[in-house]
């Protein structure tokens, strides 16, 4: 695995609040060797231990994307859902960022025939076909596309299970998680002091609720894949 700096800066984390965890009351214990202290009544991450993890993660994302893996990034919760659309988009990621559909990854063949049926429903639309329907076949039609487009948008052009996952809250993005183990898919995971370390492949220890900590932990895991499909394409070009 390529070894590379990604400028991860104790200050930077904690200015984004990447330290703060959960209440004491609401932790799990296997979580303590990633927690430095208390602070009014709340949990302190130790930001030595995420930063080593966060690099170990960056490595695992780069040397994936320099071989042309493909990525999902998962975070359904309102928190999450806008940075991780935009990260996936910047790094040409699939997503998911409303619900996660039981079944998505480990009954693939039922997601392929809802995505291809999204598909002939986007293509009907842009040529036109939808609007010569009878005023309330068009309605229905358009009903459930817009359907498709909120729960299937982000993974419109996934076209086999991803390589690596990564999941922004392992708590709300449980079934994910479970679907990624059964398939043996390795997981990037963003864990909060009330998860459990043990279930992802890499967990970053970190602040699952506050907007600029999802967004500081996404932006270095996407320059990290972005830098590693720019030498993958540069690989491609000069064999």
């Amino acid at each position: 695995m390529t070894k590379r700096y990604w400028n991860i800066n104790l200050e930077e984390m904690m200015e984004a609040g990447v330290h703060f965890g959960h209440g004491t009351r609401k932790w799990n214990p296997r979580m303590e060797p990633y927690i430095s202290g208390k602070r009014k009544g709340i949990h302190i991450s130790n930001l030595t231990r995420t930063a080593r993890f966060l690099s170990e993660a960056c490595d695992l994302a780069f040397d994936a994307a320099s071989r042309g893996k493909q990525f999902l990034i998962v975070g359904t919760k309102n928190k999450a859902a806008d940075s991780v659309a935009r990260a996936a988009i910047k790094a040409r990621c699939h997503y998911v960022n409303k619900k996660w559909l039981g079944g998505m990854l480990t009954n693939w063949s039922t997601t392929e025939t809802r995505l291809q049926k999204f598909r002939d429903l986007r293509t009907e639309q842009k040529t036109g076909g939808l609007n010569r329907l009878a005023k309330r076949d068009a309605a229905m039609l358009k009903r459930q596309l817009s359907h498709l487009q909120t729960y299937l948008g982000g993974i419109k052009y996934m076209t086999g299970l991803p390589d690596i996952v990564i999941i922004v809250d392992q708590q709300e993005e449980y079934t994910a998680l479970r679907e990624c183990i059964t398939l043996g898919i390795p997981t990037i995971c963003l864990i909060d002091t009330n998860c459990d370390p043990d279930l992802a492949d890499i967990s970053i220890p970190a602040n699952d609720d506050a907007i600029a900590s999802i967004r500081l932990i996404l932006n270095k895991l996407v320059f990290a894949i972005y830098e590693g499909r720019s030498t993958y394409i540069s690989d491609i070009r000069n064999p």
